[in-house]
């Protein structure tokens, strides 16, 4: 890791803008979680909710493959980062809690439903990934360009500090979870199975990020006598690439409307 890294400065300002705005947003969804769920007599979009927030302790494993660090502070400010645990030597700020229910879980509320129902089509999932991708960039670029973590790693197609292959990842999760947690929910037939979602986002966040990653994950890693920036450019299009293909997968194996489900099970 550069040194310039390991010293760089927290600050402070957009430290508490990234947490205190990121949890208000996280209290504003699970009061809409929680009305949905009261309207449709389901737990699946707390639980949803909840589920990408505890999977946030995954982070270090996904900071030290993919070369991110959250900066500390070095002036001697006691209790300067708002930090819960350390892992690698990788400090963890608490937003990345609420920073992921709002990435990852957002997309439940506004189409789960709508796939449960089976009225979601290939176009539509594809959209929704985009959009996906573009909030990623957008929320990641201004937590990269402003002193708050960075990706250090050797990437290409950064985007104002923030490497596009990570938005792409991101979005592909984002999707991948969805689609597999609303295919539980549509199985699951109490309020307490649907605590399995727990199980289910860390392994749609780790398949997808370390699986359809790894082909990035590999060149950013290779020895100094290996690596090449252009062995990195192909690495990033072909993870763009499986993403991709991941997203199509996940477009065949969304739900059928629940009218033909239930012609197909009689």
């Amino acid at each position: 890791m550069p040194s310039s890294v390991l010293q760089g400065e927290l600050s402070l300002v957009w430290q508490d803008i990234f947490t205190w705005l990121s949890w208000a947003i996280v209290v504003v969804m699970l009061l809409i979680a929680w009305r949905m769920g009261r309207q449709q007599k389901t737990a699946f979009y707390v639980i949803a909710v909840l589920a990408a927030g505890v999977g946030a302790y995954i982070e270090p494993l996904y900071d030290v493959a993919f070369d991110l660090w959250f900066y500390d502070v070095h002036n001697g400010e006691s209790g300067a980062m708002y930090s819960h645990f350390t892992a690698f030597g990788i400090v963890q700020p608490i937003w990345t809690h609420s920073g992921y229910m709002i990435l990852y879980a957002s997309a439940c509320l506004y189409a789960g439903r709508m796939m449960y129902e089976g009225r979601m089509t290939a176009p539509l999932l594809f959209t929704i990934w985009l959009a996906e991708i573009a909030v990623s960039c957008v929320f990641e670029g201004i937590g990269t360009a402003t002193n708050v973590y960075t990706y250090y790693g050797p990437y290409v197609l950064r985007l104002w500090n923030y490497p596009l292959v990570i938005g792409v990842l991101e979005g592909t999760q984002v999707i991948l979870y969805t689609t597999l947690a609303v295919q539980f929910w549509r199985r699951t037939t109490s309020n307490y199975g649907l605590l399995g979602l727990f199980a289910i986002f860390p392994i749609t966040m780790m398949g997808a990020n370390c699986g359809l990653g790894a082909p990035i994950i590999v060149a950013l890693h290779l020895s100094e006598a290996e690596f090449s920036t252009g062995f990195v450019w192909i690495s990033t299009f072909l993870t763009i690439g499986l993403c991709a293909i991941a997203v199509y997968g996940a477009s065949l194996f969304t739900p059928k409307p629940l009218q033909a489900q239930s012609s197909l099970t009689t």
